[in-house]
């Protein structure tokens, strides 16, 4: 596993690749406060357990949270569930899974309400995250 590469997407989130336990100490140095897991336990040999994760993010005084989502099955619900992460927890956050766009899916989900799809989608592109495979969600009707 190479260096940690840290993406920002907005001024509170940031998504990585997978992690390691010796990134938190490095991350808090960094001002991150809290860590997203995205990727579910077990998903590849060798991953980190979220588990494991939590502990050291703890030990280098950061938040951790566990949102697994399989990859390609983002869906909007899962957004909704990410933005609730994001006003819960302390920011900037960091959001991780095996490369980062799940996190940048779930991110572009997670503020479709508050800002317009194509918006979104090319803050992705310009960081690297094409979501041209991913549908936005329908606006939410006012009946």
């Amino acid at each position: 596993m190479g260096p940690l590469t840290v993406i920002p997407l907005s001024d509170e989130l940031s998504v990585a690749g997978q992690i390691s336990p010796a990134d938190l100490s490095g991350l808090a140095r960094a001002g991150f406060k809290s860590v997203i897991c995205n990727r579910p336990d077990g998903e590849s040999p060798g991953q980190f357990n979220h588990l494991d994760l939590a502990a050291a993010a703890s030990q280098a005084g950061l938040a951790l949270a566990y949102l697994p989502v399989v990859s390609g099955r983002v869906t909007p619900a899962d957004g909704q569930a990410f933005a609730a992460l994001l006003n819960q927890l302390p920011t900037p956050a960091l959001a991780y899974c095996r490369s980062g766009m799940r996190s940048a899916t779930l991110w572009a989900l997670s503020q479709a309400g508050s800002q317009p799809w194509t918006e979104l989608a090319q803050r992705a592109a310009q960081a690297g995250f094409n979501l041209g495979g991913v549908a936005p969600p329908a606006p939410i009707s006012s009946l």
